[in-house]
């Protein structure tokens, strides 16, 4: 690398003081100050190069700022080391809880490059038992963001894994999932729901972040139909919500009745959001029908009511505004 461009990495190194720093923020002003020495393509290589050799936590957080504005490909070797070589980057960082964040940050740095390069080393740690659990969340949402569909199997493994201690390990598996959106995992969520609660604390956000993942993943079948008919019988208010929203966005037939089924639910939020549902999918014209039926309870008609009204005057702003 510095044969090539004939870049004085070690004099800079030296120059900038980021080798056991006497103050990081004036190490950070002076690296700053190379931007209007050298041009952006030097710039990235040596940063990635004071990547390697600082052992300064705040050098280190400023250097991952840096290399994320850039993202080029020439820092792919040199993160992906870092993420899992702890043992190399514990030798120049000797608090664990640091090396934790650092690596953390890189998970981000990764995941905005959108590098498919990524997905083995993020689900390397993801895999690891010994790994910090913060560390997985990150590697689950990096890979998530990234969107590559290498990675839907090992995930919908780690959903589906009955010795993963870590309840929100699973919860950003599958939101993960979700945001790769791969019709393949769709089992893996509808299995989560099918489930009883059993001893698992937060379960019942897991079953959520099913429900969300759901909602982004085409699907059919009468599988996942009943799974979402057992969610709107579930006794967390929120659960019953998200399972409303997934029918509503679905195609299957068999959506408004249920739908409609739930405005006779005792809670009001899932009331409110069932007449939502209702009316994205079929218009004005079902607000009037909950609001003249006899036979449908005060609160759906009052949440029918309180619709029509925003929209009203939603309709009033929009032509203000177009009239100026």
């Amino acid at each position: 690398m510095e044969e090539n461009l004939n870049l004085p990495f070690d004099k800079l190194l030296s120059d900038c003081e980021v080798i056991n720093p006497h103050n990081p923020k004036d190490s950070i002003e002076k690296i700053t100050a190379l931007n209007t020495i050298y041009p952006s393509e030097h710039l990235v290589l040596i940063y990635n190069y004071f990547f390697e050799k600082s052992n300064s936590c705040e050098i280190l957080m400023f250097l991952l700022q840096k290399i994320d504005k850039f993202k080029d490909k020439s820092s792919r070797p040199v993160l992906i080391d870092s993420l899992i070589m702890k043992d190399k980057l514990s030798q120049r960082i000797p608090d664990i809880e640091t090396v934790t964040r650092i690596r953390i940050n890189i998970t981000k740095v990764l995941a905005n490059t959108k590098d498919s390069q990524a997905v083995y080393p993020l689900l390397y740690c993801l895999n690891s038992k010994e790994e910090n659990y913060k560390l997985k969340l990150s590697c689950a949402e990096a890979l998530g963001k990234i969107g590559n569909k290498y990675a839907v199997l090992p995930l919908m493994k780690i959903v589906e894994d009955e010795n993963e201690s870590s309840i929100y390990v699973k919860e950003s598996a599958v939101s993960a999932l979700g945001m790769i959106g791969d019709e393949k995992a769709v089992d893996s969520l509808v299995s989560i729901l099918e489930s009883k609660k059993g001893l698992l604390d937060k379960f019942t956000f897991l079953k959520e972040r099913a429900l969300e993942a759901l909602n982004k993943i085409s699907f059919k079948g009468d599988r996942v139909f009943n799974a979402l008919v057992k969610s709107l019988r579930d006794e967390s208010p929120q659960i019953r919500i998200n399972a409303i929203e997934v029918l509503m966005n679905s195609d299957d037939d068999r959506a408004v009745n249920l739908i409609k089924g739930m405005l006779l639910d005792s809670n009001q939020d899932v009331v409110q959001n069932a007449v939502i549902a209702l009316y994205n999918i079929l218009g004005d014209e079902i607000l009037n029908e909950i609001i003249n039926d006899t036979n449908m309870p005060d609160m759906a008609k009052t949440e029918a009511l309180k619709l029509q009204d925003d929209l009203k005057e939603e309709e009033i702003e929009t032509g203000n505004d177009s009239d100026e």
